[in-house]
């Protein structure tokens, strides 16, 4: 009887594992699309990655990869002595964490007053607003952001009629790297306030319910309620944000930076594009790529660990 017991027990797994090995490649075949999209646009440009040891010449075509002359380390010692590419490093450096720190803060302290809206019309038309600039490119959004800033947008017929001297805002070095700040918030605000409006409705009701009961009004409510059951999100995005310091946003960027502004406005990604697609010195352009990609690579794996260290969060 055991016996009988045991085989069928033995039998009934076999099944399932094959039931389980079915569904999986059912799931790896849905995948298959999404993995080749991977090789080809992700992968098999790394190829590119030997031009920064190279003196790349795109006369011999596809072959230029193998017999070009190698000239090992000497891209990078270029790049590093390039005018304009310790201001471009610094520029990248300085915008991205600026946007990091104010994409930190504004949208815990946006999805904390939307949590607090009673009125559930109010709440969605609000959130909805907040949410719309994500779903709009940087072409569009530049062309609106020159309409308003321009020498001839609104805001400078408003001071132009108002007696007052315009303002290049979009020309001027000291103001550009503010805009690109600031209209970044502008963008990506709502969006991010999605993550922290999902951790409040996981908090607890009964953790509100015994503060009102303590007689806590809502500011300590939120003060020791809302924000320690937030407070793994927070950590946990403040980690993974640190991977983007070199990503001060090549898009946003190229389609408002102009020659006046490269001093502050100029970074590592419109560089590259100057050098290696404009001016058509690939083996440098590469160098620079490549010097960011392998920061950031390093960037990335120190806010993932940073991340499982301080939020126990872990990609597998």
């Amino acid at each position: 009887m055991k016996e009988n017991q045991g085989l069928s027990k033995r039998t009934h797994v076999v099944h399932r594992n094959r039931d389980n090995r079915y569904q999986t490649k059912m799931l790896h075949a849905m995948m298959l699309p999404c993995v080749l999209l991977l090789v080809v646009y992700a992968y098999l440009p790394m190829v590119g990655i030997v031009m920064a040891f190279q003196k790349f010449d795109i006369n011999k075509g596809v072959m230029a990869f193998f017999t070009s002359e190698w000239i090992g380390p000497d891209n990078f010692t270029r790049m590093f002595n390039m005018v304009g590419f310790r201001d471009a490093l610094f520029n990248t450096v300085n915008i991205a964490v600026q946007k990091i720190i104010f994409m930190f803060f504004i949208p815990i302290i946006i999805s904390l007053l939307i949590n607090e809206m009673k009125r559930q019309g109010y709440k969605r038309s609000i959130q909805t607003l907040v949410y719309l600039p994500h779903f709009l490119s940087w072409v569009i959004l530049a062309g609106i952001l020159k309409d308003f800033l321009g020498l001839n947008g609104i805001i400078n017929q408003f001071i132009a009629r108002s007696g007052w001297e315009t303002i290049n805002f979009l020309g001027t070095p000291e103001i550009f790297p503010h805009i690109l700040v600031w209209s970044h918030v502008w963008q990506e605000f709502g969006w991010s306030t999605i993550i922290f409006l999902a951790a409040i409705t996981g908090i607890d009701p009964g953790l509100y319910e015994a503060a009102i009961i303590d007689g806590a009004s809502r500011w300590k409510q939120t003060i020791h309620v809302t924000i320690p059951g937030m407070m793994p999100i927070i950590i946990l995005s403040g980690v993974l944000s640190l991977g983007g310091i070199l990503n001060a946003g090549f898009d946003q960027v190229f389609n408002l930076y102009s020659v006046p502004v490269y001093s502050t406005g100029d970074i590592i990604d419109t560089l590259v594009y100057r050098v290696g697609v404009i001016s058509g010195q690939y083996s440098l352009g590469a160098a620079m790529g490549l010097f960011k990609s392998t920061a950031s690579l390093i960037l990335v794996s120190l806010s993932y660990w940073l991340a499982y260290r301080f939020a126990n969060y872990q990609i597998f």
